[in-house]
């Protein structure tokens, strides 16, 4: 405790001057350590731990009280991992058109995927450093989860959802907090990620979990770290779960986490999965709201992982490279009420571009553009449209109606897109 105590107080001496100039910082610093977050629209989520032995629920399947905490810890014995390939991995998430990668360095269960050193609940083998560098020699951004809490350490208050260690005991929660400062300086100490995913935040307030303190350590190490919003209203960005917003998030920053079928980490039983054209349709609506999409996959305790992930990263991976004008660097597009499907903008706002799903059966219709239409195509393969402007009066201001037609031999699969080329800044009545 008197450790942690003394870190606190030497961290928060110095720095006064340096604390929120870096890290809420003013808007254009934030803006430039976002600046490839916002870029690359696509993530990759990876829940790994011990609960892929039985295939059960990560935490809760103990915390809810469907396991015993001893049988569930009983895993441990069971996760080797002997075909785990960090390679392979890093080289599926970028071929899937990914920029980006989270993995889980600890869930709520307190399983360390590293030897930490600060308890003896950890893998004897380091999971993360050769994943990590995997990432990078691939050119992507190497984000990490951890959990904030823990519900298997002795002084942590809460052990289940019936079941708690103490109501209040400040010594308790000082040595529980003086642990948590230890695996968070390892994991900087030892892998230095580009992007912080935290978890848990909601069973204590900001000042319990001492969220400035935990930002300011991250952002003294590396002023270029990005955090998300689960620190009490210390991170960068949003993370709705699961759930597609209806309407774009008020905040300027978010990411979508989505499972690929209704289970984080993997299980057997589960074969639930959304079909490539159901991810690729999330994922443009996330797009076209100027957010990102964090896909989640998880691995099999022997560290591959199941051909029905595989298939889907794969097919993604097509459509992303087909299509990685309209989705990387782009911003959000123009409302429904001028045209009834997502769009995006380039990041010069002179280029255009719709998501279409499926056959239209008929023109294209975009209404109130002012600006003149220099040429209209098929993204991926060039194929210029026909397009024809209707209802534009010379006496009128009120723009005409544009009509596209898109023959049936140009559509993708999956999501056709196309592009829009104006003659300026788009300019919507």
């Amino acid at each position: 405790m008197k450790k942690y105590l003394f870190i606190t107080l030497i961290i928060l001496l110095l720095l006064p001057s340096f604390a929120f100039a870096q890290s809420q910082g003013s808007p254009d610093k934030k803006a430039e350590r976002l600046q490839w977050f916002a870029d690359a629209r696509l993530g990759i989520f990876i829940h790994w731990g011990i609960y892929a032995v039985n295939g059960i629920d990560e935490s809760w399947s103990f915390f809810n009280g469907y396991i015993s905490h001893e049988d569930y810890m009983k895993q441990l014995d069971g996760f080797k991992a002997k075909r785990y390939d960090p390679d392979y991995w890093a080289a599926l998430i970028k071929e899937s058109g990914a920029k980006y990668a989270v993995l889980t360095s600890k869930h709520h269960d307190g399983v360390a995927l590293w030897p930490t050193k600060c308890n003896e609940l950890h893998l004897k083998k380091d999971l993360i450093k050769p994943f990590m560098k995997a990432l990078r020699n691939e050119g992507l951004k190497a984000g990490l989860y951890f959990s904030l809490l823990d519900w298997s350490h002795p002084d942590y208050p809460n052990f289940t959802r019936k079941e708690k260690r103490y109501e209040d005991d400040s010594l308790r929660w000082n040595n529980f907090m003086e642990f948590n400062f230890c695996q968070l300086n390892e994991i900087l100490d030892r892998y230095n990620p580009d992007l912080w995913w935290f978890d848990g935040d909601w069973e204590q307030s900001a000042e319990k979990w001492d969220a400035p303190l935990i930002r300011e350590t991250i952002l003294l190490k590396n002023p270029d770290a990005i955090i998300n919003s689960r620190l009490q209203g210390y991170g960068d960005y949003a993370t709705p779960e699961q759930g597609l917003p209806i309407k774009s998030p008020e905040d300027e920053y978010w990411e979508l986490c989505m499972t690929m079928n209704d289970s984080w980490g993997y299980q057997h039983n589960d074969l639930n999965y959304k079909s490539p054209n159901q991810v690729i349709r999330i994922f443009v609506d996330c797009i076209s709201m100027g957010g990102n999409l964090l896909l989640d996959i998880g691995p099999k305790a022997d560290g591959t992982i199941p051909d029905e992930q595989v298939n889907i990263l794969q097919e993604l991976g097509r459509w992303t490279n087909k299509h990685s004008e309209a989705i990387y660097g782009t911003s959000a597009g123009i409302p429904h009420d001028y045209f009834y499907g997502p769009t995006a903008l380039s990041a010069d706002k002179k280029t255009l571009y719709l998501f279409l799903d499926g056959n239209p059966n008929g023109p294209l219709m975009v209404k109130g553009l002012k600006n003149k239409i220099k040429r209209i195509w098929i993204v991926g393969n060039g194929t210029k449209l026909n397009y024809d402007i209707k209802m534009k009066q010379s006496w009128s201001s009120t723009p005409g109606i544009l009509y596209i037609d898109v023959p049936e031999e140009v559509l993708d699969p999956q999501v056709t897109v196309i592009s829009i080329l104006l003659d300026g800044e788009i300019d919507l009545y």
